[in-house]
């Protein structure tokens, strides 16, 4: 067999960030405008995107715990899910704590009646995925239920999205001292600034536009967010790493799995709930 050309070579080679970037590119964009259509159209039907989002990454977590002989039970992980978004919509914080309780419940028992061999270690995975993204994916429904939800959530987004792109911008142009190099390697100091900056120029435009709030929450936002992405991206790196997987899965082509993107999304979430409920008081 030939080898290939070095032009041809260089085009099917990554980027320089590991991903192939304009397959990458062209997802990012269907699901952006997933995004802006369900919740300008009709907010609940981001509820359902949502759900099914986090669902199908609660699946692909267990999928990479089986790698490890961690039998998840993935029936009431996923339901647990489903009914924690859910009630976090319709019902409030006080019903999402409840229906995580629930589900941490419903796992135990489910797994009991598989037998006690390995129970202990398959009971922890699930009450964990059921925290995590599940758990912290409900504060992102929180901000939805409000009367200005679309534009709360809205703007949850793009300030998180403002992260992901200002990091991985910069970090590919000027990137030069690794933040994290145990974890991942690819992310740094560099990179983590972009993530700052443009966490706060979003962050700024969405809050004084979108929810005519105070500029400066815009900042205390975009510094929150930049700090809460960071830390979810790497949790999940190191929760890879910990697997034996490259990506939870290969569900989104140049992205990998949904919780590939999910994340950052996730960490965030309380802590945009948290301060948007303190500093901007929701409006109809």
């Amino acid at each position: 067999m030939s080898a290939i050309p070095p032009p041809v070579a260089a085009a099917v080679q990554p980027s320089r960030a590991g991903r192939n970037l304009p397959v990458a590119i062209l997802v990012g964009l269907v699901l952006g405008a997933l995004i802006i259509l369900t919740h300008f159209w009709h907010k609940e039907l981001f509820l359902v995107l949502a759900t099914a989002s986090v669902s199908v990454g609660c699946w692909e977590i267990t999928q990479a715990m089986r790698r490890k002989g961690i039998c998840v039970p993935v029936i009431p992980v996923v339901l647990g899910c489903v009914a924690q978004l859910t009630a976090a919509f319709f019902l409030g914080e006080q019903a999402l704590f409840v229906a995580f309780a629930l589900t941490c419940a419903l796992v135990l028992i489910w797994r009991a009646s598989e037998g006690v061999s390995g129970a202990a270690a398959d009971v922890g995975g699930g009450m964990f995925i059921a925290a995590y993204p599940a758990l912290l994916a409900g504060f992102a429904m929180l901000l939805l239920a409000s009367p200005d939800g679309a534009w709360r959530s809205f703007t949850f987004m793009c300030v998180t999205v403002a992260s992901d792109i200002g990091g991985y911008i910069v970090g590919v142009l000027a990137g030069r001292h690794p933040l994290a190099p145990r974890i991942s390697p690819k992310k740094t100091w560099e990179g983590l600034a972009g993530s700052v900056m443009a966490c706060v120029v979003v962050g700024i435009v969405m809050v004084t536009l979108g929810l005519h709030g105070p500029w400066w929450v815009g900042v205390v936002l975009g510094v929150l967010v930049a700090a809460a992405a960071t830390v979810g991206d790497l949790a999940e790196s190191a929760l890879k790493r910990d697997l034996g997987v490259k990506d939870m899965s290969s569900i989104l082509p140049g992205h990998g799995g949904f919780m590939d993107r999910l994340d950052s999304l996730v960490v965030s979430a309380p802590f945009v709930w948290a301060t948007l409920a303190l500093l901007v008081p929701a409006t109809a």
